[in-house]
């Protein structure tokens, strides 16, 4: 196991049952900018005026337009590869157990994520590992998201 570059390196199944309990990050920072909102809001059909209508949602409870909920979630995966990564086999993201959204995310604002390995078990030729994160908002105290996010790892290389 090494740390490179914030990530911690997996070399093999004993290295990543040694990290249960650990905790890992945090994360590179992500800017959620008006045009990773909107290009979200394309991709998923979500035309909600407190996503993509500044002028109106400045107007609005949250004093201004906010990233999805979903963006937010939908960021996990890219920021976990600066959390943990393996050196061999390939990594698929299997599910989540429970999903919290504390915070909405302004538009504008940079987040990152922290987590914390709660277990490792061997399920159907693959190693699963189970996090606990947070993906925390620069500046704010309650975090954005709060989920328990699970990715197996398989020993073997993705076909070319």
């Amino acid at each position: 196991m090494q740390d490179a570059g914030g990530a911690v390196w997996v070399r093999g199944a004993d290295e990543l049952r040694a990290l249960v309990g650990r905790d890992l990050g945090p994360s590179e920072w992500f800017e959620v900018t008006q045009e990773v909102v909107d290009a979200f809001g394309r991709a998923v059909a979500d035309w909600h005026w407190a996503h993509y209508d500044p002028a109106r949602a400045v107007r609005g409870p949250l004093g201004g337009p906010i990233g999805h909920a979903h963006l937010t979630l939908s960021l996990v995966p890219h920021l976990r590869k600066s959390l943990v990564a393996f050196a061999t086999g390939e990594c698929m993201f299997y599910g989540y157990n429970r999903v919290r959204f504390p915070t909405a995310v302004p538009v504008g604002a940079l987040v990152r994520m922290r987590g914390t390995v709660a277990q490792v078990d061997e399920v159907g030729g693959a190693d699963q590992l189970t996090l606990d994160l947070r993906v925390a908002i620069e500046g704010h105290d309650r975090p954005a998201c709060v989920a328990q996010a699970i990715w197996r790892h398989y020993d073997f290389e993705a076909p070319g």
